[in-house]
């Protein structure tokens, strides 16, 4: 008997190995955007709220992660200020362009903006502000659950540049629950932490060709010290969060 775990490892390795050919041509264009904004000195920022944000989290300050990542983070937008209360504040007008006060992206940067459901106020916003500014907006998002969920409005997938179709399914939970009508097993975080770090992994290998990819190393490395303080020092200048 197949038991629910092996069932949700079952779906996610077929999900990944779906997006592994979907995604070829995109992501080969957002390892280019990127590659081409460290080139140039310029910065790859990480919006996403409720649950999104923890892709942000992922590529922060992380070992074996590039330091031309920057986190967009604020606490009302994530869970653990008040998770029912975040909900309404990523529906909200206003809330990420207030957000991005903090933050010098512009003309050169690279903008990935989350959000599995693409439908709601706060990453929408994101992605116009972005642009306003003149970043290049790449998506992470399912397509089928933002078409689900859009109801005739604005989804963010026609907003960006490059668009990552993260293959969750409408509600991102994957399994059924015997008895009922409920699903549990969401897929959405898994998935675009893989897509993020495949994207990062390509990116750095082209720097390390020029010469230079700025990755940090585990703290309990040896020489993780001095290398992580060098660059700690070098971007701390536009990234609020070291």
């Amino acid at each position: 008997m197949t038991t629910a775990s092996d069932r949700y490892l079952a779906e996610l390795i077929d999900r990944l190995q779906t997006i592994r050919t979907t995604l070829a041509t995109p992501m080969e264009e957002a390892v280019a955007a990127i590659v081409e904004a460290a080139r140039s000195d310029h910065r790859l920022f990480v919006f996403g709220t409720g649950h999104s944000h923890m892709l942000a989290e992922e590529v922060h300050y992380r070992a074996g992660g590039l330091a031309i990542t920057v986190p967009i983070l604020a606490g009302p937008t994530m869970l653990h200020e008040g998770a029912v209360a975040g909900t309404q504040y990523e529906r909200t007008q206003g809330i990420a362009r207030a957000v991005f006060e903090r933050y010098t992206i512009g003309e050169g940067d690279v903008l990935f903006v989350i959000s599995n459901s693409g439908v709601n106020a706060a990453p929408l916003e994101a992605a116009r502000v972005g642009r306003e500014r003149g970043a290049k907006i790449i998506a992470i998002t399912s397509k089928s659950y933002s078409t689900a969920a859009a109801k005739g409005g604005d989804r963010l997938m026609d907003l960006a540049d490059i668009v990552l179709d993260n293959n969750a399914p409408p509600g991102d939970a994957v399994l059924d629950v015997p008895g009922s009508e409920l699903k549990v097993a969401p897929v959405s975080t898994a998935i675009g932490v893989a897509i993020i770090n495949a994207i990062l992994a390509e990116v750095a290998t082209r720097l390390a060709g020029d010469g230079e990819a700025p990755i940090y190393l585990s703290a309990n490395m040896p020489g993780a010290g001095d290398i992580n303080r060098k660059l700690v020092e070098r971007f701390r200048p536009r990234n609020p969060h070291l």
